[in-house]
This record gives structure tokens, C-alpha cells and sequence, in this order.
């Protein structure tokens, strides 16, 4: 019994020190992390879905964003840009 509770306390201490290990090794990259972060583009993190306010009679350029296509884009990318944003909200999609 002396022998488990001295390994469970050994084992505590380790993790212990391991945590304490991590986290100021974090502190050091931090500046590093950010700097990775500012590099990226931020389309990376929105999602590719346009959020933003629209206008009262959406214009042909608001429906493009929010299709994630190019203004000038064809009927086929049209179609298929709003068939892939139909099925990702589709109620029966969530269980």
C-alpha cells in the first residue's frame, strides 16, 4: 500500500512539473504564434461564407459572396456553389 501511494504521488510530482514545463515553453512562443496567426490569410478562419450587412435589394455582387463564386461566374459554378450551400444547411443534415 506504501508503494502505491508513494507512485501515485511520484506520478502527481511529474505531472506537475510537466505542465509547468509546458506552459512556460508556451510563454516563449508566444510572440512566434502571433506572428504565425497575422501571417495568415483571414479567409482562413471566416469560414469562406460572406458575413456581412446587405443591402436592401441584394445586388448581383452580394449574391457572390455569399455563394462564395465570382461575380462574373457561370450557370454551372452558380448551381453548383448554391446546391453545395443547400445541402450544408439542410435541416435534415443535423439529426
Amino acid at each position: 500500500m506504501a508503494t502505491t501511494v508513494v507512485a501515485v504521488g511520484l506520478t502527481i510530482a511529474a505531472a506537475g512539473f510537466a505542465g509547468r514545463y509546458v506552459l512556460q515553453a508556451m510563454k516563449h512562443m508566444e510572440p512566434q504564434v502571433k506572428q504565425v496567426f497575422q501571417s495568415l490569410p483571414k479567409s482562413a478562419f471566416s469560414g469562406g461564407y460572406y458575413r456581412g450587412g446587405f443591402e436592401p435589394k441584394m445586388t448581383k455582387r452580394e449574391a457572390a459572396l455569399i455563394l462564395g463564386v465570382s461575380p462574373t461566374a457561370n450557370k454551372g459554378k452558380i448551381r453548383d456553389a448554391h446546391r453545395r450551400i443547400m445541402l450544408l444547411n439542410h435541416p435534415d443534415k443535423g439529426k
